[in-house]
């Protein structure tokens, strides 16, 4: 994937963000070690031994005015993101011709209307699942025109993506569906898939978010202990079909994987991480 970063590998980072990088490396890894050592002192302690007022990191201000910088320099980046969802192999092949759409109640109406056509889905199954989106309630303009992701692999069994997966429809149709008799159809549609984008952040609100986990990427690979930033994301314009450079079915090796040992060269920081900040095991 020449030219797209994973914000969690430091080895996807160019020459420009690096450049920046190195420049301030002695600020980033004085800030990350003294806030772990705020941790230590202060967050993790109970009792008389804890000081009164939580300490200060002096290395704050150069830290958050390099987030400043390396998201004016994110903003025309692109970077790998994950999708999880259910699809039909009929709306894999149109993903594949036509690209990612935003979710509005228009395309909601036009996918339930494909399955009723199909014969996938009864109409009034369709209706009642359309009159009960989130679309028709004071969450619409909160939802429209958006497609959601997710700065790092996951895990398909983590409680924040396998429901996306175990049902067809995702937020906008069966999140919040809770009649068995309107849900338990779309356990049946499609397979549980993982789509891997190459996302220009320009067509996110999300650049400051992509570079704390920058940030923090490149600490780690300095030898500091900083939190994971995975960050939710979402596009505010449509993508042709070449964005889409991976796509994984439930079943394939690289689905099973997911989060654990795919992609290559991920690590789950969360995993062990009590241990990792305090020496104990969780």
């Amino acid at each position: 994937m020449p030219g797209v970063i994973d914000v969690w590998d430091a080895r996807t980072l160019d020459f420009g963000l690096l450049e920046v990088l190195e420049e301030q490396a002695e600020e980033i890894i004085g800030y990350f070690d003294t806030d772990h050592a705020i941790f230590l002192s202060y967050d993790n302690v109970d009792g008389p031994d804890r000081p009164i007022m939580r300490p200060d990191n002096p290395h704050a201000a150069a830290y958050y005015a390099l987030l400043d910088r390396v998201g004016d320099l994110m903003a025309s980046r692109t970077i790998r993101a994950f999708h999880y969802t259910r699809l039909t192999d009929a709306e894999v092949a149109e993903l594949r011709r036509s690209g990612i759409h935003l979710s509005t109640p228009t395309t909601l109406r036009r996918r339930l209307d494909a399955l009723v056509v199909s014969g996938a889905l009864p109409a009034e199954i369709g209706d009642r699942l359309y009159d009960a989106s989130p679309f028709h309630s004071e969450q619409r303009d909160a939802r429209s025109e958006k497609f959601w992701m997710v700065s790092h692999p996951i895990a398909i069994d983590d409680n924040g993506v396998a429901p996306l997966m175990a049902r067809w429809g995702g937020e906008v149709a069966s999140f919040w569906v809770s009649d068995a008799a309107l849900s338990a159809p779309l356990t049946r549609l499609g397979k549980a898939r993982i789509a891997e984008i190459a996302v220009p952040l320009e067509a996110t609100r999300h650049r400051h978010a992509a570079s704390k986990a920058v940030v923090a990427t490149f600490g780690r690979a300095r030898g500091a202990i900083p939190e994971k930033s995975v960050f939710d994301l979402y596009l505010k314009a449509s993508l042709p079909a070449s964005a889409v450079f991976d796509l994984h079915t439930e079943g394939d090796a690289a689905f099973i994987a997911m989060g654990r040992t795919y992609p290559a060269g991920f690590v789950d920081v969360d995993v062990g991480r009590w241990k990792e900040l305090t020496g104990e095991e969780d």
